[in-house]
């Protein structure tokens, strides 16, 4: 059985995807989110012993004989200590499917479990998938990925991530399910890998680079009709990391009413002043991404130093850091 989701009130939350993000950023005076990116060999020794994985040294190679039961019962356990850890401070999650499909069907199981475990404690989800197709195969991506679906003990996200590089035939599948179900996408302008550049600042006609050209491109999709809500935001957003100012400072103009999300923040180096150029004049439009840095907190001493053995609490301070340094970055501007 198919159903829209519903909200602790029992009103539909099938409404514009941006004006329901925009609120619940509001709410919680953080334009953040959590990723929830799971290795079985970086989970707490505590929650690898409850689920009967390999004892000893966390080693990369180690869990690859775990069984499958062993995996879920980690992945879910952890998943679900990391959402109830930073539900009350932050609007929304970010899921890598990539780290659950890893595990194959245990994994993918327990990803669409955390999805609607995160939805019932109040959180926005956005599945971080990247797809991209065309045609049939893109269409059947976006309503396995984006259609409102409930059944048992899963959900599908409320937005999701995709890769624009098909052009419009790759995205209009993902736009029409978004649309019809009241979903967000969030597609990749300008990423946060060394070699980004590669692609994303070839030269084209007139010596702009080319993340310009997807820029404007992805504006066209987010201002088609419905698609804009009241908030005067997007269903239709993009994943901009801030690489250097002057360029993410173009990508921000040339998409006014599109949302940022904003990856990099924390281990992979960015901190409050260089996502600030990601945001609007007014210090909204953009949502900074942290996963590592907060999911892992209990692996660095300045936390266990504070909160002792409860990886719990470890990860709840790390991520209440993060919404500080977050919002004195949008204070100081």
């Amino acid at each position: 059985m198919v159903e829209v989701r519903r909200g602790s009130g029992g009103s539909s939350l099938s409404g514009h995807f941006a004006d329901r993000l925009v609120e619940a950023i509001r709410d919680k005076s953080a334009p953040v989110c959590v990723g929830l990116d799971p290795l079985l060999e970086r989970l707490p020794l505590p929650v690898r012993s409850e689920a009967g994985l390999p004892r000893g040294e966390r080693t990369s190679g180690e869990t690859s004989e775990a069984d499958e039961g062993a995996v879920r019962d980690a992945l879910r356990t952890f998943g679900r200590g990391v959402i109830e850890a930073v539900a009350a401070h932050v609007p929304a999650v970010k899921i890598n499917i990539a780290f659950f499909e890893r595990y194959h069907t245990a994994g993918v199981a327990v990803y669409f479990e955390l999805v609607r475990f995160a939805q019932e404690k109040g959180l926005l989800v956005i599945g971080d998938v990247k797809r991209a197709d065309i045609g049939h195969s893109a269409r059947q991506y976006a309503l396995g990925q984006l259609a409102a679906y409930r059944t048992g003990a899963a959900s599908t996200p409320d937005a999701i991530t995709i890769n624009p590089y098909f052009g419009s035939d790759g995205v209009e599948p993902f736009l029409e399910v978004a649309q019809h179900d009241g979903r967000g996408v969030f597609v990749l302008v300008q990423t946060s890998n060394p070699s980004a550049g590669q692609v994303q600042g070839v030269r084209v006609e007139g010596g702009e680079p080319l993340v310009l050209h997807v820029a404007r491109l992805v504006r066209e999709w987010a201002c088609r009709p419905g698609m804009v809500g009241h908030c005067g935001f997007s269903a239709v957003g993009a994943v901009v990391a801030p690489q250097d100012r002057e360029t993410t400072a173009a990508i921000r103009r040339e998409m006014p009413e599109c949302i940022f999300l904003v990856p990099g923040f924390g281990a992979q180096g960015r901190g409050g002043e260089d996502v600030r150029v990601c945001f609007t004049s007014e210090g909204t439009g953009a949502i900074v991404s942290a996963s590592r840095s907060v999911i892992y907190a209990f692996d660095d001493d300045r936390y266990r130093k504070a909160c002792g053995d409860d990886w719990r609490a470890c990860i709840e301070q790390a991520c209440r850091d993060f919404v500080t340094s977050v919002r004195e970055a949008l204070c100081a501007r």
